[in-house]
């Protein structure tokens, strides 16, 4: 019987949430803590990568983290973006989050639907002359680098933030005790093996959220449960309200 599943990811902003409907409907308790957290490199740090910011004419945003560090660097570094920087964003979400830091012009802000940046290749690919930049995280693979190349774009990638494990008190070790187990990034089952070296499964199930977090859960020797998206259940949500129904009595 499944009553305390763990998710690691912070608390949803709205009580609209899928998740509240999810513990009214099987009597569940969902918790949620982040297993690991975005830090953002020194300016002295990102120095040492000799990328020039103003040398380029259009960021490439593949995050929220991306442009809250993009900003927050070139502030430290005292430097002025010029107003006709253009903004290429992985989604609209992402796209509405640099008003943050300037003022929204849909002329110079463009965004995909997918989240990936395959979806805005056909857009850079029209403002071919740009010198693009993408800021990522130092996790980051080199597959934008080849699309980007693939393209004969012109691109310079750049760290500005990693991710590092969130890491338990004691106190909180000492309560870790849930039926489930909910993860949507490798990073965070990496964490949970850095907190628990002595993790045993046992009957804690263990439900992801994509390809890469599936992977690292077996490589890390653990039995997956539940994965999505998949073509029946495309939410975790979706998929997680099948295994109650079919399982909780």
């Amino acid at each position: 019987m499944v009553k305390n599943i763990l998710i690691s990811q912070p608390k949803p902003t709205s009580e609209k949430s899928p998740y509240y409907d999810l513990e009214k409907e099987f009597s569940v308790q969902f918790h949620f803590r982040p297993f690991f957290k975005v830090e953002g490199l020194t300016a002295k740090e990102f120095r040492q990568q000799k990328v020039a910011i103003l040398d380029h004419t259009a960021i490439v945003f593949t995050s929220r983290h991306a442009i809250d560090h993009f900003f927050r660097l070139s502030k430290e570094m005292r430097l002025t973006i010029p107003e006709d920087m253009k903004y290429f964003c992985v989604t609209e979400q992402v796209a509405l989050y640099i008003q943050k830091y300037v003022q929204y012009r849909k002329r110079k802000v463009f965004f995909g639907t997918t989240g990936k940046v395959d979806d805005l290749l056909p857009t850079m690919i029209k403002h071919k002359t740009e010198k693009y930049l993408v800021p990522l995280s130092s996790a980051a693979n080199n597959s934008i680098q080849l699309l980007l190349d693939s393209k004969k774009l012109h691109h310079t990638e750049c760290y500005m933030y990693r991710t590092v494990s969130n890491d338990f008190n004691e106190e909180e070790k000492q309560q870790f005790n849930y039926d489930m187990l909910i993860f949507s990034s490798p990073t965070g089952v990496k964490a949970l093996k850095k907190n628990f070296p002595n993790f045993e499964q046992g009957n804690i199930l263990i439900a992801t959220f994509g390809p890469a977090t599936a992977k690292e859960v077996t490589a890390q020797g653990l039995r997956l449960d539940i994965e999505a998206p998949s073509k029946e259940y495309p939410s975790m949500t979706g998929a997680l309200k099948a295994y109650l129904k079919k399982h909780q009595k």
